[in-house]
């Protein structure tokens, strides 16, 4: 099973961009997103930008993500 997180771009050089995923921030590549632009929302899979996802779709993700640790925590 792969897991994709959404990141918002936070800036751009060349095909390298800094992303600010959840509150940490990442360099990921953007090779297979040639057109996003700084402030947009991606899917980052194992350091690459693998798809431009809208704000609400980036949002609602970060809050199921954060639910699921949340539950996972307290199963320990």
């Amino acid at each position: 099973m792969c897991l994709a997180i959404p990141a918002k771009i936070v800036s751009i050089d060349g095909v390298i961009a800094k992303v600010d995923m959840m509150g940490n921030e990442r360099i990921i590549s953007i090779d297979l997103v040639p057109e996003v632009k700084i402030g947009e929302y991606v899917l980052v899979h194992a350091g690459f930008a693998i798809g431009v996802v809208d704000d609400q779709s980036a949002k609602e993700t970060e809050e199921l993500l954060l639910e699921v640790a949340d539950a996972y925590a307290e199963g320990e």
